[in-house]
């Protein structure tokens, strides 16, 4: 096996991170997840929640080994020795979920903007950001908030100059080659494209976020009759 390079650092007094590097990319977020995936089968002692990102993996402790808790030193050491190791594969990596979505109009009121910076029609920008290849690296700011990539260079826009403070559930987003879908009604600088009837994050079902780390996502366009009607079906289910 290939030395994995990698550092380690404090943040706060009960989290070490894990940093692979500095540049996103399918590679890396791989790498996080199966470094994640190795770490949860370690059980180490005094860990409590394991976090994979972009470019770093987030290993969340108790100080403290009077209290069932670890040092910082000693986590480290142990991280260096499971990474030592083969490591495990994400066992999500295989899954595809299939998202669809309704461009433009009332629900994407970014589109043509979006069209516009990038020298594309709406039709190009809809076509790009549907093609496959896109990832789940991590979910974070609200439950089930997935942050997917990587896209075409094109789609490196900067987040918009002013937030919104209400951004609708549901809501597809792009910015710097990413995609995120709003779970719930929340703030955001984000370009909206369009929007999606399913539920990102709903605690009665056995796995309350839709999507998580590894999953490979394709959005599919539908029209505005279509997203109506799944999303009268999806409330029914839920009623």
């Amino acid at each position: 096996m290939s030395t994995i390079l990698y550092t380690l650092r404090p943040q706060g007094d009960r989290c070490l991170s894990i940093d692979f590097g500095e540049s996103i990319s399918l590679e890396t977020g791989i790498l996080c997840l199966n470094a994640a995936a190795t770490l949860e089968c370690a059980k180490l002692q005094g860990v409590t929640d394991i976090v994979p990102s972009y470019t770093a993996v987030a290993l969340f402790y108790k100080p403290g080994v009077d209290m069932g808790g670890t040092d910082f030193a000693t986590l480290c050491n142990q991280v260096d020795e499971q990474l030592s190791h083969a490591l495990a594969q994400a066992t999500t990596s295989a899954r595809q979920v299939d998202i669809p979505v309704c461009y433009g109009g009332k629900h994407g009121p970014d589109l043509s903007d979006v069209a516009q910076k990038t020298g594309l029609t709406e039709q190009q920008v809809i076509a790009l950001h549907t093609q496959p290849g896109s990832m789940v690296f991590g979910l974070g700011f609200s439950p089930g908030h997935p942050y997917i990539g990587v896209h075409d260079a094109l789609f490196a826009l900067p987040r918009r100059d002013v937030p919104r403070t209400a951004v609708p559930a549901g809501s597809v987003a792009i910015a710097n080659r990413q995609s995120t879908i709003y779970p719930t009604l929340l703030p955001g600088g984000w370009h909206i494209l369009g929007a999606t009837p399913l539920q990102l994050f709903d605690l009665r079902r056995p796995q309350p976020s839709l999507l998580l780390p590894g999953d490979q996502v394709r959005f599919i366009s539908i029209s505005e009759q279509e997203y109506d009607r799944l999303a009268a079906a999806i409330a029914l289910e839920a009623a």
